[in-house]
């Protein structure tokens, strides 16, 4: 017989877990304080866009292997207990860890004995033994364990049920074997260590992407400027074995979303508080934070003078295949913009802009043609699959001047050239 499993924190992350896996046949509870949020869930609506997300919810709540609440005692009979809220990103990188600790304070009441806690949200490296010492002090037979997650917007669900290889991270033996059972369902390569090994495998990984999105913007940046071409170098680079054929090396705007600069930024809060010489974290932090000027600057460029022009944006989320623009880099890109006196129309093909704080500063395009229109300047921000299918070759003309700023290389530039278009693209 199935474990029952429950899920807290239902925004991306949660409604992923929850769903994937009540999918393999599990009961599973949700559980979240936002009883609105529960409502819509309960009636097949999550509050977020994912690829198979809605469809999945509705279909497990009517197999009856998925229910949410916002009652945490319908938690009491389940075997596995996943924390899933999305750790919040204060506006320096910095977690927000207060919703975690709430969250064991409230669970831990209503646990049943030799039942664990997954800690599946962000966590900053020596944070879960401080909360297993919490839970311990409350109730002796429970346990948790970290298994960090490894998920792609666009892609969640099927990353969480094929993940590769699972990081799992116990104190406890009897735990580490409970869990190993739950996760062979969806892998059987699981890698164990301790708490803190765990969370500085998170921690070491998000800030090695990092390295080398800051590394290949700053050599593409040369490449522009000697005329070598980047892409043609990042190619002669993977083929060497000791960089690979998946080496995150790829031009662009730089990285955005708060989930990569949180690991650099606990990184470097370590180092410091130890008065360490590991300066490299806050370092790579820094040029990313840089690298938004560099655009501004190229399409200032470009243009001769941002003031006054009309640029057509084509993307606003940090990434393609999310709703949301929280800690969106595009976003931060277009604000720097604004601050220049640009005229600016957006067209996301997704984008929730209920959650802009203020109406927005700029015009929201209802397609790609809208975006397009009198512009002097195209830049795409977001590599939408809508904007690598669409039909070029029938808009040049809508311009005031046949300009395409590709920040994401997405493009052939000899097509875009010959669709009537002056094309700029990242170090080539």
């Amino acid at each position: 017989m199935h474990k029952k499993i429950g899920v807290i924190g239902l925004w991306h992350l949660g409604c992923v877990v929850s769903v994937s896996w009540a999918k393999l046949g599990y009961h599973v509870t949700g559980f979240d304080h936002n009883e609105k949020r529960i409502q819509n869930l309960q009636n097949g609506m999550p509050p977020i866009f994912e690829p198979d997300l809605e469809k999945l919810t509705g279909e497990n709540i009517r197999n009856k292997t998925l229910n949410y609440s916002s009652d945490v005692k319908s938690l009491s009979e389940c075997d596995f207990i996943f924390l899933c809220y999305d750790t919040p990103v204060r506006d320096d990188d910095s977690s927000d860890t207060s919703i975690l600790e709430k969250s064991v304070e409230d669970i831990v009441q209503v646990m049943k004995d030799n039942s664990i806690l997954i800690i599946s949200s962000q966590s900053p490296v020596g944070y879960c033994s401080q909360l297993r010492e919490k839970m311990k002090s409350y109730n002796n037979t429970i346990d948790l364990a970290y298994s960090p997650e490894n998920l792609r917007l666009g892609e969640a669900i099927n990353c969480y049920l094929n993940p590769g290889r699972i990081i799992l991270g116990t104190t406890d033996k009897d735990t580490e074997l409970k869990c190993t059972e739950l996760f062979n369902k969806i892998s059987d390569d699981i890698i164990k260590m301790s708490l803190e090994s765990a969370e500085m495998v998170k921690h070491g990984i998000n800030s090695f992407l990092s390295m080398s999105i800051v590394f290949t913007n700053h050599l593409a940046d040369i490449c522009e400027d000697k005329g070598a071409r980047i892409d043609d170098v990042v190619r002669g680079m993977k083929s060497d074995v000791r960089i690979g054929s998946k080496a995150y090396l790829a031009p662009g705007i730089g990285f955005s979303g708060g989930t990569l600069g949180r690991d650099l930024k606990v990184l470097d809060l370590v180092n410091n508080e130890s008065k360490g010489f590991a300066k490299i974290f806050g370092t790579i932090h820094e040029f990313n934070n840089e690298r938004k000027y560099a655009i501004l600057n190229k399409v200032d460029k470009i243009l001769k003078g941002i003031e006054g022009k009309s640029l057509g944006i084509l993307g606003l989320t940090y990434k393609p295949g999310t709703s949301t623009l929280r800690r969106s880099l595009p976003l931060e890109i277009v604000q720097l913009f604004l601050s220049k006196k640009a005229i600016i129309k957006v067209y996301d093909p997704k984008a929730d802009y209920a959650e802009l704080s203020h109406n927005p500063d700029f015009g929201i395009a209802e397609n790609i043609q809208d975006a397009v229109r009198d512009s002097d300047i195209l830049i795409l921000l977001t590599e939408w699959d809508e904007f690598k299918k669409f039909d070029w070759s029938s808009v040049a003309s809508l311009m005031k001047n046949k300009i395409f700023f590709d920040a994401k290389n997405v493009f052939d530039e000899s097509k875009m050239s010959k669709f009537g278009f002056k094309y700029y693209s990242i170090g080539r």
